[in-house]
């Protein structure tokens, strides 16, 4: 069953519109979270919204925003205010133009939602946009309110439906030549440049997402069932960074399989076997809100609660 949706309203191409729903397309929901907890008592962190001078504790109802024009001087802007501020694309979705892909700058695309028609009708004119888009191959470009602001959304067509992907207003990119102009000019050589395309061409493949494995949250599950099994943590050597000396020996070495010149062979470790990017569910032992995937991770929680009582 699909998630509540985050946004319900209409999608219009001219004279043509049909109500729709958007839908998070990616979800943190799977992944490993902390709670603060009290050191002393073990209880957790609650937080509290307070009055920055008296320090008292303020009321849901009694708090509203503000603009800071200094230190101490704000303009209070109330939620009715906000309101008479409602612009057409709280309620609709307008496609105000279509434009290739490749024209859209990566630096401006934010994250992906499904779109799809909202109830029993309105299906007949969302397939003939949906189909608009994918015969002529554009990006539909429009606008739509979220989170009480106005985003730009590029809308494409996926299966039967649409993926509408929130990209970023221009003041919100930073120019890249802040970073980049230090950059120091330098003359590459064929023959590099020819060991490195080797290198790419050896590395070459499809892009299969289920092949990466989230290392990090593994090294998280696999911590946590250590800590409670009640097993020691010891800390793990890091690798160490190779001191590149020769750039040209460094690529001949890859390009022949071997380690960079002027560093050690790295020590060769046994490949984990990879685990499912769902809820990783080959986890040695259960953890609250998580499924075990095998029989033997219960039996193995059962043991070592008996040991430890």
């Amino acid at each position: 069953m699909a998630p509540r949706a985050n946004w319900k309203g209409f999608l219009r191409l001219s004279l043509v519109t049909c109500p729709v729903a958007l839908y998070p397309a990616t979800s943190e929901g799977e992944k490993i979270s902390f709670n603060q907890l009290n050191r002393k008592t073990g209880h957790r962190i609650k937080y509290l919204k307070v009055d920055a001078d008296s320090g008292e504790e303020v009321a849901s109802q009694d708090i509203v925003k503000g603009y800071a024009l200094d230190k101490d001087t704000f303009i209070e802007v109330t939620k009715e205010e906000l309101e008479e501020v409602a612009l057409e694309s709280t309620r609709t979705i307008e496609i105000d133009e279509f434009v290739d892909k490749s024209e859209i700058d990566p630096r401006y695309l934010i994250r992906p939602y499904y779109l799809r028609p909202d109830g029993k009708v309105g299906h007949d004119a969302f397939a003939v946009i949906r189909e608009t888009i994918r015969d002529m191959n554009k990006v539909a470009i429009g606008r739509i309110v979220l989170t009480s602001r106005e985003h730009i959304i590029a809308l494409e067509p996926m299966d039967k439906g649409l993926v509408g992907t929130l990209l970023r207003y221009p003041y919100e990119v930073r120019a890249a030549d802040e970073y980049f102009d230090e950059i120091q000019d330098v003359k590459i050589t064929k023959d590099m440049l020819d060991l490195a395309k080797h290198i790419v061409n050896q590395k070459s493949g499809r892009f299969e997402p289920e092949k990466f494995e989230d290392q990090y949250e593994a090294a998280l599950v696999e911590l946590i069932n250590e800590k409670r099994a009640g097993r020691p943590i010891r800390p793990k050597e890091r690798p160490r960074g190779a001191n590149v000396v020769d750039l040209m020996e460094a690529l001949r070495r890859s390009v022949g399989g071997g380690a960079a010149a002027g560093a050690e062979e790295p020590k060769k470790t046994p490949k984990r076997p990879k685990k499912a990017a769902a809820g990783q569910k080959e986890m040695l032992m259960p953890i609250a809100g998580k499924k075990p995937a095998r029989e033997t991770a219960k039996k193995s929680t059962a043991r070592s609660q008996r040991k430890s009582a």
